[in-house]
């Protein structure tokens, strides 16, 4: 027996990491990407178009936000009456303001809400699916294609991949305040000439995950269950996306904390500290910003810095007169611009 004993060992060395990494994702597709830089800390089939159910309510937000005042005041009419599904239950010719619905789309996955938006922004909601797909063309979301502005798949669908919603996501909480707040608010009241609403956020992972700041949960039984997160921790905003998990919440918090444990937002080039010997440039040359990147430690030494100025006679202030690129090993990560003073 004591001869079977070292290969029983060797087996149950190989065979328990395997099982701890196996179920710290059990996600169809997932990503996490760093929502500053886009760079992808973490992927799993992250290209295959899936349904996406109400996540889909990310882009509805984005292009009412863009296409619309906040202060608009709508007025529900017959396209409420045949949703189903999550609902902020507005009522026949019921006013509230594009703020408000905003709240209650991403609050409460409100379908009503979407259509009224969307029936709303545009003459009607095929004008404002157009504006949908326009908007993921331009940011190269290339595995989406929207067909309504809520998320329901019995009688038309959306469809996306974990990149392009980590995409979406990313563009949302960069660009839009009014996003941020909403999609990270825990609790919201308000009322209309009809009733008082009262709404808690349906992304259970605000209130489970100390570093969690917004998202947009989804659910159909095609799609099964969808999430999109976002998180900041010492500098590092990331995002993260998961398609047809039936643990979304254990999903995104294992996958934080796996990406906050082995990255940090390090800052490679700083604006304050930035200066060029005399003797090679004689007139004062400055940044307008720092550069900051997520890395592992081990990949600090892969980080390479080059810097190009264009020397002339005449510069008027604040021209630009050439760049720094910064490279990881071979790539190029980003670029900033040197102006003259």
């Amino acid at each position: 027996m004591k001869k079977y004993i070292p290969l029983l060992i060797i087996i149950m060395i190989f065979i328990f990491p395997i099982n701890i990494y196996a179920k710290m994702d059990n996600a169809k597709s997932s990503i996490v990407m760093d929502i500053d830089s886009g760079r992808i800390l973490y992927k799993n089939n992250i290209h295959e178009p899936r349904l996406i159910a109400s996540i889909t309510k990310i882009m509805t937000a984005v292009v009412a936000i863009e296409n619309a005042k906040l202060n608009s005041n709508y007025t529900a009419k017959e396209e409420i009456l045949e949703m189903y599904g999550t609902s902020i239950y507005l009522e026949y010719n019921e006013k509230m303001s594009l703020k408000n619905l905003l709240y209650g789309l991403l609050l409460r996955s409100g379908n009503d809400a979407a259509v009224v938006i969307a029936n709303n922004v545009c003459k009607n909601e095929a004008e404002f699916v157009k504006l949908m797909n326009q908007k993921a063309q331009e940011l190269k979301m290339n595995d989406t294609n929207f067909a309504n502005s809520h998320g329901l798949d019995e009688k038309t669908k959306n469809y996306s991949s974990a990149y392009d919603m980590a995409l979406l996501s990313s563009y949302a909480y960069k660009n839009h305040a009014i996003y941020r707040k909403i999609s990270g608010t825990k609790k919201y009241e308000t009322s209309t000439k009809n009733k008082s609403y009262l709404w808690y956020n349906r992304n259970k992972l605000l209130n489970s995950y100390e570093y969690c700041t917004g998202g947009k949960n989804g659910y159909t039984p095609s799609a099964g269950r969808t999430l999109v997160t976002t998180a900041e921790k010492d500098g590092l905003r990331l995002t993260a996306v998961t398609l047809n998990d039936g643990d979304e919440y254990v999903t995104h918090k294992n996958l934080y904390n796996y990406v906050f444990s082995q990255y940090q937002n390090y800052k490679i080039i700083d604006k304050d500290t930035f200066s060029v010997d005399k003797t090679f440039f004689k007139d004062e040359i400055y940044l307008k910003k720092s550069f900051f990147y997520p890395l592992k430690e081990n990949e600090l030494e892969n980080v390479k810095t080059i810097m190009k100025i264009t020397k002339t006679k005449r510069y008027n202030s604040n021209d630009k007169v050439g760049l720094i690129e910064i490279y990881l090993s071979d790539k190029q990560i980003g670029t900033v611009n040197i102006y003259v003073k």
